[in-house]
Order: C-alpha cells, then sequence, then structure tokens
C-alpha cells in the first residue's frame, strides 16, 4: 500500500505517522512490463506503482494497534450481528460479546462491511463487479528480484511480482477475466484450481509462479469490484474507507481511509452533539475526492490482463510513450493528480491529542464510547 502527494503526506504528519512510516518503507523500485521472453518492453516508474513511499499491510496494521491500543478497547475475533439506533445511542449486538450502547458508529470493515448490510440491508449488494478477479500470495523468490517488480501479461490473463526489502520472499498478484464471486467461491483452493486453470499454457516463468501458489498459505481471491453507495450515513452510524467507497485494486483504499478517518475526526469535534451534521458534512467533502479514486478499481484488471492482443499492444505503447523523457512530467501528474486533489481541512486528527489525554474526562475530548 502506498501514499503519494502532499495532501497523504500532511494527513500522517497531523496523525503523528509519518515518521514511522517512512522508516518501515519497502524501497520498491521501478516496475518493468515484460514479454514472452522475459525481455522488458516498458519501465515503470517507481512512482507509478508504489508512491512517495509504500509499506507493507501488516506493518502499517501493526503501527496503527500500537499507536491507539492504550486509547481504544479491541475485541479481535468478533464482529456485530444486529444494530438498533435508540434516543441514548445504538445498540449493538454481536456474535460473541454482550449487547452494548455506544453514541454512534464507524463502520470500517472493508469491502464486504458487515455494518454496511446491517445499516443499508444486504438486497441491494453495492460491490460493482468490473469483469476481472484476482489472486494475491506471497512466493519464494526464485526470480531473483530485489526492490523491483515485473509484470507478464497475456490477453485476459497477466502475473504481477514485487520483491521490496525481503530478498527471499516476493508478492505475486494473478489477474484474470471472470465474473462475481460468491461468498464460499473465494477459499484457497479455488484460488488454486481458477488460476491453474486460467494460467494454463501462459509463457514466461508463469509455470514456477503457479506451482509456488499450490503451496503458499497467504492466498487471498476475490473479484475486481468497487462499492458504489448513494449515502455513507445513516442515523448515528457512518462507513468510513473500503465499507463507503472502496475498490479490490488500484482505489488508493488505504491512504483514502486515512484521510476519510482524519476528516471524520474533525467533523465529530467541530460537532460533538449533532453527528448527523458532522456525518453530512464528512461526506460533502470525502465523495467528490473518493469518488474518481474508484476508477483506478475500473481500471486495474484492464492494465494487469488487457483482453485482447491488440489492447495489450496499445498498452506497452501507451506506456512507453508516457514513460518516455519529453513526458515524465506530465505522466507525474497524471499518477498524483487524483491523490493531490483535496483541500484538506485545518484541523485535529485521530493521533493529533497529546498521548496523555487520549480517552481522558475532560470535556473536550474525544469519546471512546464509539463503536
Amino acid at each position: 500500500m502506498d501514499f503519494r502527494g502532499p495532501v497523504h503526506r500532511k494527513v500522517l504528519e497531523r496523525m503523528g505517522l509519518w515518521e514511522a512510516i517512512h522508516e518501515r518503507r519497502t524501497r520498491l523500485g521501478k516496475q518493468s512490463l515484460l514479454d514472452a521472453s522475459g525481455r522488458s518492453v516498458v519501465e515503470l516508474p517507481a512512482l507509478m506503482m508504489s508512491g512517495d513511499v509504500e509499506l507493507h499491510r501488516g506493518d502499517l496494521c501493526e503501527l496503527l494497534f500500537e499507536r491507539t491500543r492504550e486509547a481504544a478497547e479491541y475485541r479481535f475475533g468478533d464482529a456485530p450481528t444486529a444494530l438498533r439506533e435508540t434516543p441514548e445511542g445504538v445498540e449493538v449486538e454481536f456474535e460473541r460479546h454482550a449487547p452494548q450502547r455506544f453514541d454512534l458508529v464507524v463502520g470500517a470493515d472493508g469491502l464486504r462491511s458487515s455494518v454496511r448490510s446491517l445499516l443499508f440491508g444486504a438486497a441491494g449488494d453495492p460491490l460493482r463487479h468490473h469483469g476481472y478477479r484476482v489472486v494475491g500470495c506471497t512466493l519464494r523468490n526464485t526470480l531473483g528480484l530485489r526492490q523491483r517488480g515485473v509484470i507478464y501479461s497475456e490477453p485476459g490473463r497477466g502475473v504481477s511480482v514485487t520483491s521490496a526489502h525481503d530478498e527471499e520472499w516476493v508478492r505475486a498478484l494473478f489477474v484474470f477475466t471472470g465474473g462475481p464471486l460468491g461468498p464460499h467461491e473465494r477459499s484457497p483452493d479455488s484460488a488454486r484450481e481458477a488460476v491453474s486453470a486460467v494460467f494454463a499454457g501462459a509463457g514466461w516463468e508463469t509455470r514456477q509462479l503457479v506451482a509456488g501458489l499450490r503451496e503458499a498459505d497467504d492466498v487471498y481471491f476475490d473479484a475486481v469490484g468497487s462499492v458504489q453507495l448513494a449515502r455513507y450515513s445513516q442515523g448515528r452510524v457512518v462507513l468510513l474507507g473500503d465499507a463507503a467507497w472502496g475498490g479490490t485494486l488500484g482505489g488508493q483504499g488505504t491512504p483514502l481511509a486515512m484521510v476519510g478517518a482524519f476528516v471524520l475526526a474533525g467533523e465529530l469535534l467541530a460537532s460533538p452533539d449533532s453527528p448527523q451534521e458532522a456525518f453530512a458534512r464528512f461526506e460533502a467533502r470525502m465523495r467528490p475526492y473518493a469518488t474518481p479514486a474508484q476508477d483506478g478499481a475500473k481500471r486495474v484488471g484492464g492494465f494487469f490482463a488487457p483482453r485482447t492482443r491488440f489492447g495489450l499492444l496499445l498498452r506497452n505503447r501507451l506506456y512507453r510513450m508516457l514513460t518516455s523523457k519529453p513526458l515524465e512530467r506530465v505522466f507525474e501528474k497524471l499518477v498524483t493528480h487524483a491523490a493531490c486533489a483535496f483541500e484538506l481541512p485545518e484541523q485535529g486528527g485521530a493521533f493529533a491529542w497529546p498521548r496523555h489525554r487520549l480517552g481522558g474526562d475532560f470535556p473536550d475530548a474525544p469519546s471512546r464510547r464509539h463503536g
């Protein structure tokens, strides 16, 4: 996951996270588009694929947990099963814990948000499918990559392999055309079967990558899509991040969620007794910023796996032109425009409060009774 441009950096700085994230960055360099012989046909700059600073998801999760564990109560292995708004707040039922009332509920639980389903109902699924599937996993670095990435594509199928600061392991993504997946079709075994079938006979080093997938223990399988919601909130419940506007790949999900959290915190501080007003201002600020970023989720499949040979040829020629010396500045603006197209409000953030005051009993402190 990557952060790019002054908006992302300013949010991380105000949260007190920039230095720690910068220390944990992957230092991933250029990525190459390859032909069947493994020859590079286009060199993509690091900024395009990994932004100004990139880090592994696990590193960011660990960092956020360490910074918030004293100010928030974490309940692992549980999930909400019912929401009921009352004049006093929101009554939440859980799978494992006893019901509890909160002042408000923030659903930041991903593309297939259970909070969203409880809030708006599961009948009208807002997740729009874009005609591709993706399988991700960690593999042994049999290609000898070091702080760089490669992408090999054929019509309707493509594979990306990247090596960051760990020389022994690489991250692989298999992208291919396909329909939506049901809730019981995303298992690791289903992913292995799908990739084995789709990539049979593919060129380059694909065969050994598919073989490595059979042994991988962190297999991820999903359809490429994006969330399309008419509104982000209802009553005292609001959605944040991928639950509100996310895309499977290419949608800048993590930085958008961080910016959204910063904005939401500020709006709640501005209207502590009227969360509905805060939610309305939050959506008014974030929707124009988040919606264009969703275009990345719509385009990502066609980038990794163009559907036709002509589309593949066109992609290579386009990026060869955009990465040429005369257009490199233009290309840099293109890949950072969506991230920069936001005026950040002058306000505090979740981590802007002095550590000793977080959760303290004083009038202007953020409430801890938020689900």
